[in-house]
């Protein structure tokens, strides 16, 4: 999955795009030729103390991306069948705007639950949602990382809730992938936690058998541990990350930097997923 943020205030790429940009469509071609099928749209920074924007100028900063995405998919027909398209927001008109546009995926930081017309939306759309773990919204969210009865357990227990509440709403278990929310609600420690015990995670029960996302790329516990401020300095601390993550199953990987991941995740695959060497010469 590649992070597409078209946000002036994101906390590695802010600006980077914007809905103007006459070449975006042939950098989402490359992203796709370099190992991308999944395209994450956000216009809303979700980063710790983050402003709020509206819902109308969400839509315009992400929608016309989209909107061009689904029409070149659409002309492209068959060699582009593995592409889909993932809108990151918590706002329940964002994403039924989105999914009019072409999106297929709803991938919502809160779970549904910072606006409680989330779930139901979804749910009449026919659409999947990603339902990552957080307490809080952004911007306190760093004031909420107390997990007395343990990180692991707690997250279990809290997602549980979520996947409850989705289907209560009407979405189909099949269309459910969960994240556990690294760099939200979380310290560091809790973050190098999560990645050590993520099969423990899975396999809880309740949650077996559901599809897990995981995004750590770039993000703060990695320049701390590698000493590194610069963001986009930080591709060798995430590579790490990102095998760790294949290594504990999960089945999608949300990053910036697409071509060098790309390659993490088909070494992690090869050496923890040996079935997916199928047609490879050794």
């Amino acid at each position: 999955m590649v992070i597409l943020n078209f946000t002036p205030d994101s906390f590695s790429d802010g600006g980077d795009l914007n809905p103007g940009d006459g070449e975006l469509l042939s950098r989402m071609v490359n992203f796709h030729k370099e190992g991308a099928s999944i395209f994450d749209f956000g216009g809303q920074s979700s980063a710790p103390g983050a402003k709020d924007v509206s819902a109308e100028e969400e839509k315009s900063r992400i929608i016309p991306g989209i909107r061009a995405l689904h029409d070149y998919r659409v002309r492209q027909n068959k060699r582009w069948n593995d592409v889909v398209i993932s809108v990151d927001t918590f706002h329940a008109s964002v994403a039924e705007a989105a999914v009019q546009a072409g999106a297929d995926i709803i991938n919502d930081i809160s779970a549904g639950q910072l606006d409680s017309k989330m779930l139901p939306t979804i749910a009449r759309l026919g659409k999947t949602v990603c339902l990552m773990h957080m307490r809080g919204t952004p911007q306190n969210m760093n004031s909420l990382a107390d997990y007395p009865e343990g990180v692991i357990p707690t997250i279990a227990k809290e997602l549980l809730e979520r996947v409850v509440a989705a289907e209560e709403a009407g979405i189909r278990r099949w269309r459910i992938i969960l994240d556990p929310g690294i760099g939200f609600a979380k310290t560091g420690a809790h973050n190098l936690e999560i990645l050590r015990r993520f099969d423990e995670l899975r396999d809880w029960p309740g949650l077996r058998g559901l599809p897990w996302l995981v995004g750590s790329s770039r993000k703060n516990f990695i320049g701390r541990i590698a000493r590194e401020e610069d963001p986009k300095k930080r591709v060798m601390g995430t590579a790490a990350t990102v095998a760790a993550a294949v290594q504990g199953g999960a089945d999608i990987v949300r990053v910036h930097d697409v071509k060098e991941m790309a390659q993490v995740a088909k070494m992690s695959d090869a050496i923890w997923r040996p079935y997916n060497l199928e047609g490879v010469s050794l």
